[in-house]
């Protein structure tokens, strides 16, 4: 009995809006996250490698020690590398993912930022079409004259008589 409502509440977690919203968008970001690799790794670090004169930036590294071999090849010590290069790289690769990524949110921000404005516009247009069709019937049905001003038009005539 306990097992039924414990997969009903589970059910119940699992439908909820914003948790399906957060998968999607984990989704979402493991696949952005290959596309900015991607650029990163394809595109713009083979320019960075190039300037620096390495195939690749990893290879960029200061032996401090040698492996050791013993008669057969095989590795009794291993070497002690300085992997300078792989840091530089690991560097690079998150400033340019992070300049990317900087570039796609504000081309969004931008793009938002000119929706609402649009909106705006138009809820400011809508404001001012209401506000005109309001004069406009103020001025063709113009209100009704109030006791007061009754008395003193009455009195008015009379005093003219």
């Amino acid at each position: 009995m306990e097992k039924k409502g414990m997969i009903q509440e589970f059910k119940a977690f699992i439908m909820r809006g914003n948790v399906l919203d957060m998968a999607v968008g984990v989704i979402i970001a493991g696949s952005f996250g290959k596309i900015t690799t991607s650029l990163v790794n394809n595109l713009l670090m083979p320019f960075i490698s190039y300037i620096f004169g390495a195939r690749d930036m990893t290879a960029l590294n200061v032996i401090i020690r040698e492996a050791v071999l013993d008669g057969e090849g095989k590795v009794v010590k291993e070497a002690i590398v300085l992997g300078f290069g792989t840091f530089i790289a690991t560097i690079i690769d998150f400033i340019l993912v992070a300049f990317v990524v900087f570039l796609i949110v504000k081309g969004f921000n931008k793009a938002r930022e000119k929706a609402e404005a649009k909106k705006k516009a138009e809820e400011a247009a809508a404001k001012a079409a209401a506000e005109a069709a309001a004069a406009a019937e103020a001025a063709a049905n113009p209100p009704a004259p109030t006791t007061e001003e009754l008395l003193a038009e009455i009195r008015d005539i009379l005093i003219k008589k």
